[in-house]
């Protein structure tokens, strides 16, 4: 319908935010780590000449993490199960497939059947390892769902009711893998308990704010100081505890009475051989997003890595943000690029077409109205995975609202019917990328010109 938001500087936009994707790369970040970073070379010196190497983990970098891996250590791997998101398996010209490590695809953010039977073999595989034997763990965003592993007594309808329910009433990701954790056999600690004693070094890619490593991906290898009582707040402070089967209710209330074993605990002796690096995040690639800004001749300034709350609430803010440099170069002059990182959530009232960051972007635009095409906001799911949406974003300037009416469209309408994606498609808003092969949750940035 349209050419888009700001197209005289929509370019410069994307090379912005494409910085941001090459600093987040995944086969690049796991292979640095590997030769630069002195716990992983501590971990590989451990091994004995006889020594076993066995590969596990989840999430949608996974496989570029599996090739880099199998890359550095060749026939040193004994075996490897990592399990990736469904559609995320390398395609095209040229792409390479690990030879050792298996590659499992499973669904996300639901957990289905083929995650379940695909974490029973890594656990396996993990169980095998013996004193003097190493676990590489790579573990990347979408790891929760797809390391999914039912607690006895829980189905996977049960973990899928649950995760559901979560998702829906909005909770942030540390609210819903602190549930997650206490329904499972493999997240919060328990990876590390199966491959214990075998020394652990897991390669972690966070896709959560701040990069607390007991919740990327539910943290299967970190000790866990959430708790079952925990647990039950949260579902029942996001309104969902009438909603979770009586199964979970069941088990939830007994862990908090002090009847089911809790996660292992910081402190946990089985910890004591673990190394868990942190080898790309938000920040990685919010770094990297100022550095390309600056190169291209903008007043640059990061503002915050930790944006978190409802998505429209955080794109009002940010076109705020955006009027206060336009009108009165605060607080950098024009040209000016801010920058922003974390995870939004949106709270569904509609059922329209979106995602949280596509969400970001309409609110935004609604509250960037009369500044014309030199102000603009985009925000961008790394992993190009923005929500039920086949986009990864949008970029909206001054005109977007505008250009809908112009067409017919009411902004206001679309919003509050949770269709974001719809609107900023037909205005060719919207950013497609297809799957990155990473996941350092989403950038957000507001131009000036």
């Amino acid at each position: 319908m349209e050419q888009g938001a700001g197209m005289l500087h929509r370019p410069l936009v994307m090379e912005v935010l494409e910085a941001a994707l090459r600093a987040a790369e995944p086969y690049a970040a796991v292979t640095a780590a590997l030769r630069e970073r002195p716990e992983a070379a501590e971990a590989l010196a451990s091994l004995s000449s006889t020594g076993q190497v066995y590969v596990v983990g989840a999430g949608k970098a996974g496989a570029a993490m599996a090739l880099a891996v199998e890359d550095a250590l060749g026939d040193r791997i004994t075996r490897g199960m990592v399990i990736i998101k469904e559609g995320s398996f390398p395609a095209g010209e040229g792409a390479r497939l690990p030879a050792r490590i298996q590659l499992t695809e499973a669904g996300h953010p639901i957990p289905d059947d083929r995650g379940v039977a695909a974490t029973a073999w890594a656990l396996n595989i993990a169980a095998r390892a013996a004193e003097g034997d190493l676990v590489v763990c790579l573990i990347s965003g979408g790891g929760s769902a797809l390391l999914a592993a039912p607690a006895e007594g829980l189905s996977l309808g049960d973990v899928q009711a649950v995760t559901g329910a979560l998702l829906r009433n909005g909770a942030t990701i540390n609210e819903l893998n602190a549930v997650r954790k206490h329904l499972s056999r493999v997240s919060g600690g328990r990876l590390a308990r199966a491959a214990h004693p075998a020394r652990v070094l897991s390669l972690v890619l966070s896709d959560v704010t701040g990069s607390p490593l007991d919740v990327i991906a539910s943290g299967p290898t970190s000790p866990d100081p959430t708790t079952y009582a925990d647990a039950v707040r949260v579902l029942r402070s996001r309104g969902a505890w009438d909603d979770a089967p009586a199964s979970v209710r069941k088990r939830l209330e007994a862990g908090a009475a002090g009847q089911i074993e809790e996660t292992p605990k910081p402190g946990d002796l089985i910890f004591k051989g673990v190394e868990n690096v942190l080898v790309a995040s938000n920040v990685t690639s919010v770094e990297a997003a100022a550095e390309r800004a600056r190169e291209l001749g903008l007043n640059t300034l990061i503002v915050s890595t930790f944006v978190e709350g409802e998505a429209r609430d955080v794109g009002t803010m940010l076109a705020g943000i955006a009027r206060e440099m336009s009108e009165r170069g605060r607080p950098v002059q024009r040209p000016g690029c801010l920058l922003f990182g974390g995870e939004t959530t949106v709270t569904l009232r509609g059922h329209g077409v979106g995602g949280r960051n596509s969400e970001l972007a309409l609110s935004a635009a609604l509250g960037l109205q009369g500044l014309g095409p030199g102000a603009l906001v985009a925000s961008l799911a790394t992993d190009g995975d923005d929500g039920a949406s086949p986009g990864a974003g949008a970029i909206v300037d001054g005109t977007t609202a505008e250009r809908a009416r112009e067409h017919g469209l009411d902004p206001r309408r679309y919003l509050d019917e949770n269709d974001s994606y719809t609107l900023l498609a037909k205005l060719g808003d919207a950013i497609v990328t297809g799957p990155t092969g990473t996941n350092v949750n989403d950038v957000m940035a507001v131009f000036a010109f």
